[in-house]
């Protein structure tokens, strides 16, 4: 892994989607071996700050750069998200499983839309246009998945 040509791709992708010069950014590499995340993001709202931070030790997707972009698209949808959660909040008491239900399928739906734009924004203009298949590699396969499970017809 090339950190230098990664912090390039970071700050390339910083002006390419007009984060800075609005805000504050900084790439991080976490050397932890038991860090099990690929990368995770740190915002301060108030201060336009913001800290994207890197699996350098044992990163689970092959195309960081990808990474990159994904964790920038979340500092993108951060407001949609503040307000959602807020709204979900204001109108779930918590630990109900109306609550729980409307967080997890808002999180399940925030996830999969900053992964779809990722790959839409990678695929135009990134340099590494290949995407990751970590989390399919570590899952479980479609036999796996319904080994042991009868026959349904019978």
């Amino acid at each position: 892994m090339d950190r230098e040509n990664i912090e390039r791709k970071f700050k390339t992708w910083c002006d390419k989607l007009r984060l800075t010069p609005a805000w504050d950014m900084r790439l991080e590499w976490v050397d932890d071996a038991g860090w099990r995340k690929t990368g995770d993001l740190k915002i301060d709202c108030d201060g336009k700050r913001a800290i994207v931070m890197l699996n350098g030790a044992d990163p689970k997707q092959e195309n960081l750069e990808e990474v990159v972009v994904h964790e920038l698209m979340h500092l993108k949808m951060y407001p949609l998200d503040q307000v959602t959660e807020s709204l979900i909040t204001a109108n779930f008491e918590e630990d109900t499983p109306a609550y729980r239900f409307a967080y997890n399928e808002f999180f399940l739906a925030l996830e999969q839309t900053v992964d779809e734009l990722t790959k839409c924004f990678l695929l135009e203009f990134g340099e590494d246009r290949e995407l990751s298949f970590g989390r399919c590699r570590r899952g479980k396969s479609f036999d796996e998945l319904y080994d042991g499970l009868g026959n349904l017809n019978q």
